[in-house]
């Protein structure tokens, strides 16, 4: 994090006249309807991380719960990596699903999927801007024709459900992102970075694609998902890394996404083997 960032923070809401807060009352009305998915949506200006907030709070609460974070100082990646930004900067949140006896149990894990589908609908809705998704959770951007990571996805379980935590980058600027390889939304050109209506169309979108997978009964054919995630899928058909558990490395092309969500990758061989859980470097096609 720029070691401006907790001084911005502390000088007060406003410290920042291009990044207001956001407006949690009329979020509220927007969103918690009473006949829709979202119960509860609470804006808080600072925590460790709002998965792990969520997460202990969840056996008392009612599905579609919503936390939302100014700014997160602990936030979390896959592989336990660290994720930091400015106060107000991005958009930090979580929200609990309970598809109950619904969805079989075997398919909760589309729901990092199903989160990154949605965001990027309610983006390409909202802000105008393009975004393809790198298998499993990344949500990527075009900067100076380039492919950045403008944001990432991350599920886990809790004990009768799951906590999905989304975090993307808004109005970061070079000097600000983490990593050359990062990118932000205004970086991309978006003709919105007003974070109010962005958090408005995500979670539509988000209760839009769940209330479709869950009415059938989390089938991912059925239900529109595999195919849509496919269709924005930046990995497929590019030539692959992936770094598994253990320390072994399998590389190739990327294929597919089967109906359990793993990614299936064809090696040089021809074998074809299908990956549940690990990290993928996109490399440069091999001609």
């Amino acid at each position: 994090m720029p070691s401006d960032a907790s001084a911005g923070a502390s000088a007060g809401r406003w410290s920042s006249l291009d990044r207001p807060p956001l407006n949690e009352a009329a979020l509220r009305r927007a969103l918690v309807t009473g006949d829709g998915l979202w119960t509860s949506l609470e804006v808080v200006d600072s925590t460790g991380s709002t998965n792990t907030d969520l997460a202990a709070r969840a056996p008392g609460l009612p599905e579609g719960a919503v936390l939302v974070a100014e700014e997160q100082n602990a936030g979390r990646g896959r592989l336990d990596r660290s994720w930091v930004a400015p106060a107000r900067s991005g958009l930090f949140f979580s929200v609990l699903f309970k598809p109950g006896e619904a969805v079989p149990q075997e398919n909760w894990g589309w729901l990092t999927l199903l989160a990154g589908v949605a965001t990027a609908t309610g983006l390409s809705r909202a802000a105008g801007v393009d975004t393809a998704l790198k298998w499993p959770n990344d949500l990527l951007v075009t900067v100076d024709g380039q492919e950045r990571k403008a944001g990432g996805m991350l599920a886990e379980r809790v004990a009768d459900g799951v906590i999905v935590g989304i975090g993307l980058n808004v109005s970061l600027t070079e000097d600000e992102l983490p990593v050359p390889t990062a990118g932000s939304l205004a970086l991309a050109k978006a003709a919105v970075t007003d974070r109010d209506p962005l958090l408005r169309a995500v979670l539509r979108s988000l209760e839009e694609w769940y209330g479709n997978w869950r009415a059938a009964g989390g089938d991912p054919a059925a239900s529109g998902l595999q195919e849509t995630y496919a269709a924005g899928c930046a990995t497929l058909g590019r030539h692959v890394r992936a770094e598994l558990p253990g320390g072994r490395t399998l590389t190739g092309t990327a294929e597919a996404v089967d109906s359990e969500g793993r990614l299936v990758i064809r090696t040089a061989e021809g074998a074809h083997e299908a990956v549940g859980a690990g990290d993928v470097v996109h490399l440069r096609s091999v001609h």
